[in-house]
């Protein structure tokens, strides 16, 4: 690979440009958008558009690239990172290529066959607004060479990241959710706002609500009737198809569950469910809750009062990191 020719503040401002474009109505990007909804069926048009929507608006700015990138002390030096990228959800695997980027690395990206269609089109964007940055980033089947690497996968997969990259420097992510903490004073504004974060990319996402915590005597009716607003994702067939296996697994097996007809609340003590299934479960003390909440590794984003507002957890900042690791820190000391 070539050496990363741009300075940082010419990187700021590539980046800031891609998000003008990435906001606009381009005939080309509407087109790509289009494309990876066909290519995917999990990539919902609406879920597409609220990913780039939310990179462009959130990561994409100048003045916000600027004080993000202040707060750390870039090297100079040029290193070659692997990065192994998730597809779950659109361009999930954006802020690591940002990062790289950012920090003046060359990067080889290995895509997840999901997310093909638009993280091609964006690394070709980059390159074509910087064409000196051709052979600085590119796309590999199997990633080896690198000085460092940073890959994202399940439980499972870490394994083998470990066994491959273990002995370079790397970030290896593992399964990550998010979970809700009631108290009984939302409004009914907030309960729906929960919704989006509870249904936005079909509860695939680390930052999806995939638990709510409640206290003993909490009225559900309030929260299912807010999130009947969400009920038009049974529409979807894949969706239902979960829906409905899991009904007609809990009707088997007599596990009491309450619904709304597009979403499942069971109460279970683990914070991952499926997609179409809401795990509840009852606390007693708010403060040893968030408390345990703050140190599991399994969870990546808490949603309530005194946490990140209802409707925001699809909604990170720049400096809202994976696992909580530190990426920009781990690449600017490489």
């Amino acid at each position: 690979m070539t050496s990363n020719p741009l300075s940082l503040s010419a990187r700021i401002e590539l980046l800031d440009s891609l998000g003008r474009y990435m906001r606009s109505d381009d005939d080309q990007w509407q087109q790509v958008k289009l494309h990876a909804a066909q290519a995917n069926p999990w990539f919902s048009t609406d879920h597409v558009e609220a990913a780039a929507h939310g990179i462009a608006t959130q990561f994409l700015d100048g003045a916000l690239l600027e004080k993000w990138v202040s707060g750390y002390e870039q090297s100079g030096s040029q290193r070659t990172v692997g990065i192994v990228m998730a597809g779950n959800i659109p361009m999930v695997g954006f802020h690591d290529l940002l990062c790289g980027f950012i920090s003046g690395h060359n990067l080889s990206l290995k895509l997840s066959s999901k997310d093909e269609v638009l993280m091609k089109h964006v690394v070709a964007k980059m390159i074509s607004l910087g064409p000196s940055l051709e052979g600085t980033i590119s796309i590999a089947d199997r990633l080896t060479g690198a000085d460092a690497y940073i890959a994202t996968g399940s439980n499972n997969t870490a394994r083998y990241f470990e066994q491959y990259f273990g002995k370079y420097p790397h970030i290896i992510r593992k399964n990550r959710t998010s979970v809700a903490v009631l108290d009984g004073s939302e409004t009914d504004e907030e309960l729906k706002a929960l919704g989006s974060d509870i249904y936005l990319y079909y509860g695939l996402g680390c930052r999806n609500v995939t638990q709510i915590c409640v206290p003993r005597g909490y009225d559900f009716e309030r929260l299912l009737n807010a999130l009947k607003a969400y009920n038009s994702y049974a529409d979807f067939s894949k969706y239902k198809n979960n829906y409905d296996y899991h009904l007609a697994i809990y009707l088997l097996n007599k596990v009491p569950y309450m619904s709304n007809e597009s979403l499942l609340l069971v109460e279970n003590e683990l914070p991952f469910s499926a997609v179409s299934v809401l795990h509840y479960r009852y606390y007693d003390g708010k403060d040893e809750l968030m408390k345990s909440l703050a140190e599991s590794e399994d969870i990546q984003a808490v949603v309530g009062h005194g946490a990140i507002p209802f409707g925001e957890a699809q909604r990170p900042s720049l400096s809202d990191y994976a696992d909580g690791v530190d990426t920009m820190k781990f690449l600017t000391s490489l």
